[in-house]
This record gives C-alpha cells, structure tokens and sequence, in this order.
C-alpha cells in the first residue's frame, strides 16, 4: 500500500508587494489546479506584512495578515515558505531560518541569492529541504531549471544575456526617438517600468545580481555579486546611437559571462552588438539570455523579464516543485554538485574592441598624436571617422573604433590621450562584442 501524502501543504508567504500579491492572488483563484499539479491542496496559511493599516488591492482574510515572522517560520504546519520581500535583510536571515526549520524555501529574491547562495544551497542539502529561486533571474523565463537540470551536462562557455528590462526600455528608447538619457528616464518612470529611484537599474547593479546567480550555475563555481565588473548607462548619449546605427551596431547593456578554462570573465556595461545578432533586435522591457554549451550549441531565452503575473508564474512553478517533494516523501533530490575553484578574471584582463567618441582641434597633427599613443600600447586602429566639426571652436568630433585590445592597455592610452594639449574631451568609450 502506497503511503499516504500529507492532508494539505501549508504555505507562508513573506511579502505583500506587487509580487507578492501576485502569489497570493494565483494560491487563492487557482487553488483547484496548483493542488492537481502537487498531489493535495496547497493552502496559504499567513502572510507578513510591514504594516496592517495599509490599504491593499488584493483583500485578504484579516485573520492571514501578520506583522509577526514567528508566525511564519515555527509555524510546524507550514511547510512552504514563500519570500518575496526583496532586500538583503531580513530576508536572507528569514530563509536560513525557515530552512533550518526545516521547510522548502522559495525565493525571487535576486540580492540575497548573488551574496548568499552557495551557503543557502549547502544550508538546504545539509537540512534536506530545497531552496527554488527560478524568480529571481529573469522574471518568468525558465533559466534556473534549465540550467540546473537540462544544461547540465554542458560544458556552458558562454552567457550573454540582457537581463534589467528598466535598462532596456531607455535604450531602446535612445535608439528609436533619438531622445537623451534624463528623457527616456522620465517616460520609463511614467510607465512604471522604472522607479523613483532607478540606480540599481541604471547602474548596473541589478544586471550582476543576475549575472552572478547565472554564472555560478552555468560555470559551477562559486561566484558572489562583488565579483562582477558593472557599469551604468548614464554616460551614453543621442550621439553614440546615431554613429553606432552608421557602423551597423545597437547599443545594449549586456551581462557577459566567459568560461576560460583556467578563469571566468562576468562584467555588465554597454556594448556595441552588430544588428544582424538576435540580442540586438531584443527591445522594450523584454529580457533574453543566450548561453553557450559545447552539446546543445546556442540556446537563446527570451520574454517577460518582470512584472507580477511572468514573476508570479515562476513562483507558483517553484511552489508546486516543492510540493510535490513532500507529496512523494522522497525529499528534494537536487544537489549542489561539484563546485569547481576557479578565479574571477579581473576587468583589466578582458579583451575586446572598442569605440572611442572623442573632441579634438581641428587641426593637422592630431591624429597621429593619438595614433601614436594607442600604438604604443599596441592598440591597432580600424577605422577613424570625423564625425562633426565646430569652426567656431575649432573643434572637431571623431569616431576611433580599435581592434581587440587588452582593456589595460586600452585604459592607459585614454589617460594619456586626455592629457594631450589637442583632446578636449573623452565623451564615450564603450566596448564592442562581435
């Protein structure tokens, strides 16, 4: 005789934003088919909130609502608990409470899981109980699964991913209207597709929360947010999308990360991608990830990258995951498998070519005092451009694209190049993936 599952699984859900409601409001009008998938109903037991005065679009039963964590995590007929708060603290400390109690964690949670995950995955196998974060990278496309199960036989060489969909829409918009940054800023915030305050978007920092989370499952090593190069978009303007259209590129903040064998590359700046690649053509708040492995070849992921609806789906997929785990009593058999010592390969390492916009006098002369300086840091020049000339000023813009040149070298010419008497100004240098 089989052995009889449990009556219901109780679910606690920590957080009631725009995802968390979300969550809540899939448990309660989908009730009926989430407890198909899973085996037995899945309840929502409690939820915490900061405040009980705060009004609410999704009504709840009072009697759900806590400001209490207690209620939550000792609570022995919870065996779910469900974080979407964001933040570091007290999220990072609630999950490692609740898997030290013994129960299933599910997460969206992209901060806590790029510092922490390597200790929170370990903390899980030791309690055995799972930690699900399909959430926390890319909304509702299915990365996490996919990597940790269907890739994984893969050696992945590569992830070039557009993974913050605030980002994106400035780009595209830079792109398409020809609007400066602040402008395409203010409609993004107008939408909602940006917040009041856009600087973990716009900086980067919110990329290489992702890019770490992606790295450390597709290279197998140990890799923390801290490790990831970043870079913003502030520093783009009209211009470089106007001569990046002319050279066929599109302008993109791109999460790069490269197994080398002996090292791993993960960085997040703009680049220049020629047109023809399908990331280029990725616009809006769309998100896509394209990762390399040596078996499956190129696999691009794409859609959704945020929202609560895409955000929710892979929350609920995550929920009934675990579910089914107590459902079939035969715990969660997901391991961290072989963590592999490999160092991070600093920015200064990395090779690529680059774009240089620059304002010069326009005069005879300049040009190979600026050839001369990249030559002595054997950077080779493909192609040079003057782009706008100012008689009144007696200056000139040009345009220096570069061959592949070592990032340090590249650095070293730009602070020589500013100090020569005939550069004015430095105003762009992005670099270029090809």
């Amino acid at each position: 005789m089989a052995a009889k599952g449990p009556e219901c699984i109780g679910i606690g859900l920590l957080g009631l934003g725009v995802v968390g409601s979300g969550v809540a409001q899939s448990l309660m009008f989908k009730a009926e088919g989430i407890g198909e998938q899973v085996g037995c109903p899945v309840i929502l037991k409690k939820v915490l909130v900061r405040t009980l005065r705060k009004k609410r679009p999704l009504k709840l039963d009072p009697s759900l609502i806590t400001t209490d964590s207690n209620q939550i995590l000792d609570d022995p007929n919870i065996a779910v608990v469900v974080e979407v708060m964001g933040g570091e603290e007290p999220a990072h400390t609630y999950i490692q409470r609740a898997l030290r109690s013994r129960k299933h964690v599910v997460t969206a949670n992209k901060e806590v899981m790029a510092k922490h995950s390597s200790n929170l995955l370990r903390m899980a196998e030791e309690c055995g109980v799972g930690i699900f974060y399909e959430a926390s990278v890319g909304g509702g496309i299915p990365l996490i699964g996919p990597l940790k199960r269907d890739l994984v036989v893969n050696r992945v060489s590569s992830i070039y991913a557009i993974i913050n969909g605030t980002t994106n829409y400035i780009l595209s918009k830079m792109s398409s209207e020809g609007v400066e940054f602040n402008a395409a800023l203010r409609v993004a915030q107008d939408l909602g597709f940006a917040e009041s305050d856009p600087a973990n978007d716009i900086e980067g920092t919110d990329a290489a929360y992702k890019l770490a989370i992606l790295a450390g499952l597709a290279f197998r090593a140990e890799i923390s947010a801290r490790d990831v190069y970043r870079e913003g978009i502030t520093g783009l303007t009209e211009h470089d999308f106007r001569y990046a259209k002319e050279l066929g590129y599109a302008i993109k903040l791109l999460a790069i990360g490269t197994d080398l064998d002996d090292a791993i590359e993960v960085r997040v700046h703009p680049v220049f991608i020629p047109e023809s690649f399908l990331l280029a053509k990725v616009e809006g708040v769309y998100n896509a990830v394209q990762i390399e492995g040596d078996m499956i070849g190129k696999v691009l992921f794409y859609g959704e990258g945020a929202g609560a609806m895409p955000t929710s789906s892979a929350v609920i997929g995550d929920i009934i995951t675990a579910g089914r785990s107590i459902v079939s009593e035969c715990g969660y058999r997901y391991r961290v498998g072989c963590i592999r010592s490999k160092v991070v390969s600093p920015m200064s390492q990395i090779e690529t070519r680059y774009y240089v916009r620059m304002s010069i006098l326009d005069q005879p002369g300049v040009l190979s005092q600026i050839a001369k300086v990249l030559g002595d840091w054997e950077i080779s020049i493909s192609s040079v451009i003057q782009k706008e000339a100012d008689p009144a000023s007696g200056t000139a813009e040009i345009v220096i694209m570069t061959h592949r040149a070592r990032e340090e070298s590249m650095q070293r010419a730009l602070t020589k190049m500013r100090n020569l008497r005939a550069v004015k100004e430095i105003g762009s240098f992005i670099r270029v993936e090809v």
